[in-house]
C-alpha cells in the first residue's frame, strides 16, 4: 500500500498499526497548499439552516456560553473569543465531501463526518476530550493545540461544555495550514485560534454498546416470532394471592429463552443502523424526474453519482442504503458493490446491470439518494 502524504509518509497500515486509538500522530502539510472547503460567509449561511447542526461558542471572562442553531446573529468579526462550529459539513459542500473521503482507508462504517469550525482571536471550546478518534486539519490561519495523556477525565459541573477541570498541557503545537493533528479517544486537548482561523475536524462513529443494545432491541421487535399464550390448566389454590407464581415465572422464562438471533440478524441490525440517516437529514427528489426510459438513456451515458447524503455500506449478500436492506445475488452485487465503494458508476458498468438494478437506481434517483453522473 503506498504512503500518503496525509499520514506524514506513512502507509494507511503502518499509521493503523502505530498511531490508531493508540497515541498522538502531528503531520506538517499533510494537505500542501491547503484552502479551506468553504468561506467564512458561506459557513456562516449553512449556520442559519435549520437542517444543518450548529452552535456559536463564547467565553468572556470565564464565562462559557453555548447557543445552538440555527444561528440567525453572529458576534461581530472584530470580537475575540468566539467560535462557529457547523457540523456534517460534507453533506451539503461537494468540497468538503471530497475532503472527508480522502480518509476513505477508514471504513465507511466508522467514518461520520467533517466538522468545520471558525474562530476569532483566542475562540476555541475548552480543554476537552472526545469518546472517538479525530483528525483536526487546520484549513485558515493557525491554532495553538496543547495536548495531554492525563487520566484525569473530571469535568466542571455547571457548564454548558463539557470542560476538563484539571487539564494539564504535556504537548503543546502550533498549527498552520495544511498542518493536521491526530488525537485518539479520550486524548485530553485544547485548541485555541490565534487571528481568525478555521478548522476542519474529522471525526468518527464510536457508538456505545447501550446505544446498540437498545437500538438492536428495537430491530429484533419486528422479527421474533413467539405464538400462543400463556395458560396455566394445573393452577393450584393460593395462600399469597399477591405473589407472582413460580410456575409462570419459570413458563415466561422458558419462552424468552426461545429468542434467538444469529450472526445474519446483526448484519443486517448493524447495516440498517450505520446507513441510517442522522435526524437533520432530508433528501429531495429531483423537481421534475425523468422517466424509466430517458433515466435508462442518460444512466448509459452519464453513470450514476450517489447523494452527498447517502451512506451506502454493504456485508456478504446484504446491501444497506439510508437505513434500508436488501438481499442481492453474485451479478447484482457485482454492480451494487462498486458504487458503494466508489460513491460513482460510468455508464459503461451499468450497462450489464439488471432490470432490478436499474429499477432500483431509478426508486433512489427518484427519491434523491442518488444523482445522473
Amino acid at each position: 500500500m503506498k504512503k500518503l502524504p496525509l499520514l506524514g509518509d506513512l502507509t494507511p497500515a503502518q499509521f493503523l498499526r502505530d498511531y490508531w486509538h493508540k497515541k498522538p500522530l502531528l503531520i506538517r502539510q499533510a494537505i500542501p497548499g491547503m484552502k479551506a472547503p468553504v468561506s467564512v460567509d458561506a459557513l456562516a449561511k449553512m449556520a442559519t439552516e435549520n437542517f444543518v447542526e450548529s452552535r456559536l461558542i463564547t467565553n468572556v471572562d470565564g464565562d462559557w456560553q453555548m447557543q445552538h442553531g440555527p444561528l440567525t446573529a453572529l458576534p461581530a468579526r472584530t470580537q475575540a473569543g468566539w467560535s462557529m462550529l457547523v457540523q456534517g459539513v460534507n453533506l451539503v459542500d461537494a468540497r468538503a465531501d471530497a475532503l472527508l473521503r480522502q480518509f476513505r482507508f477508514i471504513p465507511d462504517a466508522r467514518l461520520d463526518d467533517l466538522m468545520i469550525s471558525f474562530a476569532t482571536d483566542g475562540g476555541g471550546v475548552g480543554p476537552h476530550f472526545d469518546s472517538y478518534d479525530v483528525f483536526l486539519l487546520q484549513a485558515h490561519g493557525k491554532r495553538r493545540w496543547r495536548i495531554s495523556a492525563q487520566k484525569d477525565l473530571t469535568l466542571v459541573e455547571g457548564m454548558p461544555l463539557k470542560i476538563l477541570k484539571n487539564f494539564v498541557a504535556e504537548e503543546e503545537y502550533l498549527l498552520e495550514p495544511g498542518d493536521m493533528l491526530y488525537l485518539p479517544p479520550h486524548y485530553a486537548h485544547d485548541g485555541v485560534a490565534e487571528g481568525d482561523c478555521m478548522t476542519c475536524s474529522i471525526g468518527f462513529r464510536s457508538p456505545s454498546y447501550q446505544e446498540l443494545g437498545e437500538a438492536f432491541l428495537q430491530f429484533m421487535a419486528d422479527s421474533i416470532d413467539l405464538p400462543g399464550r400463556y395458560s396455566d390448566p394445573d393452577l393450584a389454590v393460593s395462600s399469597k394471592p399477591a405473589e407472582i407464581p413460580r410456575h409462570m415465572l419459570d413458563t415466561v422464562i422458558e419462552e424468552m429463552n426461545k429468542v434467538r438471533f444469529d450472526e445474519q440478524d446483526v448484519t443486517i441490525f448493524l447495516g440498517e443502523h450505520l446507513s441510517e440517516p442522522k435526524h437533520n437529514v432530508f433528501f429531495t427528489g429531483p423537481v421534475k424526474p425523468l422517466t424509466m426510459g430517458r433515466f435508462i438513456d442518460t444512466i448509459g451515458k452519464r453513470g450514476v453519482a450517489l447523494s452527498l447524503k447517502t451512506q451506502m455500506l454493504y456485508r456478504g449478500k446484504h446491501v444497506f442504503i439510508n437505513g434500508e436492506s436488501f438481499a442481492v445475488g453474485r451479478a447484482d452485487k457485482s454492480v451494487l458493490e462498486p458504487l458503494a465503494n466508489a460513491r460513482v458508476l460510468d455508464g459503461a458498468a451499468l450497462a450489464g446491470a439488471s432490470d432490478d438494478v436499474v429499477e432500483a437506481l431509478y426508486t433512489w434517483y427518484q427519491d434523491g439518494w442518488l444523482m445522473l453522473g
